[in-house]
């Protein structure tokens, strides 16, 4: 039996907390606008921010960014606007001074929600019989809510973004939630059973750990639930976290979904490079959000 969305959604717990604006405070950052938010989801109050043209003509297409681990537990939504080392430069500033409205909040045990390890939330979790990274998912759902809601957003033109942990957190949800229009992932692509196979499994964190996910669902079946909505995938040929085997095992998986439709489905594969953004990457993104996103 094929895997369907809704069957994705309850092996993730998929479970959207409500959403509501606390505070946002803008402030000017020379060609774009930066706004620091406070969103209650259920009953945790989380850090935001969301990087914005200056001046605004109408609803504008919108990104949801997911933050990526690289073990900068302190880092958080500050990604957006402080970058990292395996990015080009800080995405926030770039995608403003494009047209898009973009957020990025705290995932658990991240940034401001760094209060504790990444290891004691997944065992508390996995003892509840749930995970963090449904946790995860879960949020980032409702920080899409909170995109959706905003008078300045086309809700109909909403993208997802990410690298690393972002990545999945992007293409996950984009599986799980038709509101994403398309979807550009970087740098965790691949088939987590070749990965077992190959014993590089070990390098994800333990917040990725899903169980029970693989009798049912892996990278590519998951990203097919994309399909027919635009998703470009970028990774690095010399990446650990996506062996060349392991992406010719999803990428066999995924490519049937986009079968006459093979223009929505894009692949930048990049000989040599370990875990991070290139330059072709980085034009490769804006190209693609600029043709479905700010083109629709």
């Amino acid at each position: 039996m094929s895997l369907t969305r809704q069957r994705f959604r309850e092996l993730i717990g998929l479970a959207e907390p409500e959403v509501a604006l606390v505070s946002r405070r803008a402030e000017p950052a020379g060609d774009h606008v930066v706004e620091h938010l406070v969103l209650q989801l259920g009953e945790v109050a989380v850090r935001g921010i969301l990087t914005r043209p200056t001046d605004p003509a109408g609803r504008l297409p919108a990104i949801l960014y997911g933050h990526s681990h690289g073990g900068g537990y302190a880092i958080g939504a500050r990604e957006l606007l402080d970058g990292r080392e395996y990015l080009v430069d800080p995405l926030g500033p770039a995608f403003a001074r494009a047209g898009y409205v973009t957020l990025c909040i705290d995932m658990p045990v991240f940034g401001e929600r760094a209060t504790v390890s990444e290891s004691a939330a997944t065992k508390a979790l996995l003892w509840h019989g749930q995970s963090l990274f449904g946790q995860m998912l879960s949020d980032h759902a409702a920080a899409l809510t909170y995109l959706c809601s905003r008078d300045d957003v086309d809700p109909a033109r909403i993208g997802a973004f990410g690298i690393s942990m972002g990545c999945v957190l992007s293409y996950w949800l984009a599986a799980m939630d038709e509101r994403i229009a398309a979807v550009a992932h970087l740098c965790c692509f691949a088939d987590f059973r070749t990965m077992i196979e190959l014993g590089a499994h070990d390098g994800h964190g333990i917040y990725l750990t899903v169980p029970g996910l693989l009798r049912e669902a892996d990278g590519g079946s998951i990203a097919a639930l994309v399909a027919p909505r635009p998703q470009l995938v970028c990774i690095g040929e010399a990446d650990s976290l996506t062996p060349p085997s392991a992406v010719a095992r999803a990428w066999a998986e995924l490519e049937p979904a986009y079968d006459g439709a093979g223009a929505l489905l894009q692949l930048v594969s990049e000989p040599g490079i370990g875990h991070r953004e290139t330059p072709r990457m980085r034009e490769a993104t804006l190209a693609f959000f600029a043709t479905h996103l700010a083109g629709a």
